[in-house]
C-alpha cells in the first residue's frame, strides 16, 4: 500500500501554534485511511518547537527562500525560529526519503505546511500564493504535495496512475 506523509494537526492532534488541530473532510479521510498507509508528522515539533506557541510567519518570501537563506521565519513576537522551521523540513523529508514516501498531504496556509497559500508575513491575516518551508522542500526533492483541500487531485492522479 502507499504511504503518504500527513500533517499530524490534519488528523486531530493539537500540535498547532495555538495547540488547536485542523480536519480532513470525512470522505477524504474515508478514502485516505482506506487507500494509503498514513505516516504523520509535525515538522514544527519534530524540530523542538513547544505547543503551543507564538503563531510564525515567513517575512520577506516563502518556503523556498527560506530554505536558500533571503528569507526567515519569524514569531509574532520577533523571535526567529528559521532554524527549527528549516530542520523540521529536513526531518520530514528524511522521512518521506526513508519510507519511500512520494506523496503528502500538508496543513495549507502554515509556514511549514502551506502548498499553495500562505500568510503575508504582516501578521495581520493576509494569505498570498506561497509555499511554507517543509512543502518547499519537498516538492523540490520530488515529494507531491497536496493540502487537507486537494486531496481529490491525490485520489485522481493515484486513479489515473496507480
Amino acid at each position: 500500500m502507499e504511504k503518504v506523509l500527513v500533517s499530524s494537526c490534519l488528523l486531530g492532534n493539537k500540535v498547532r501554534y495555538n495547540a488547536s488541530c485542523l480536519s480532513i473532510s470525512d470522505t477524504d479521510l474515508q478514502w485516505l485511511q482506506s487507500n494509503m498507509k498514513l505516516v504523520t508528522l509535525c515538522p514544527e515539533v519534530s524540530a523542538g518547537l513547544p505547543t503551543p506557541r507564538a503563531p510564525a510567519e515567513i517575512i520577506a518570501g516563502q518556503g523556498l527562500d527560506v530554505l536558500n537563506g533571503s528569507a526567515r521565519v519569524i514569531e509574532k513576537d520577533g523571535t526567529d525560529v528559521t532554524v527549527p522551521f528549516i530542520r523540521g523540513a529536513q526531518n520530514a523529508l528524511t522521512l518521506c526519503q526513508q519510507q519511500q514516501i512520494k506523496y503528502a498531504v500538508l496543513a495549507q496556509g502554515s509556514p511549514s505546511c502551506g502548498s499553495a497559500k500562505i500568510y503575508d508575513g504582516t501578521f495581520s491575516g493576509v494569505k498570498v500564493d506561497g509555499s511554507g518551508v517543509t512543502a518547499a522542500l519537498l516538492t523540490s526533492n520530488g515529494v507531491r504535495v497536496f493540502s487537507q483541500h486537494t486531496i481529490a487531485r491525490l485520489r485522481d492522479l493515484l486513479q489515473t496512475h496507480g
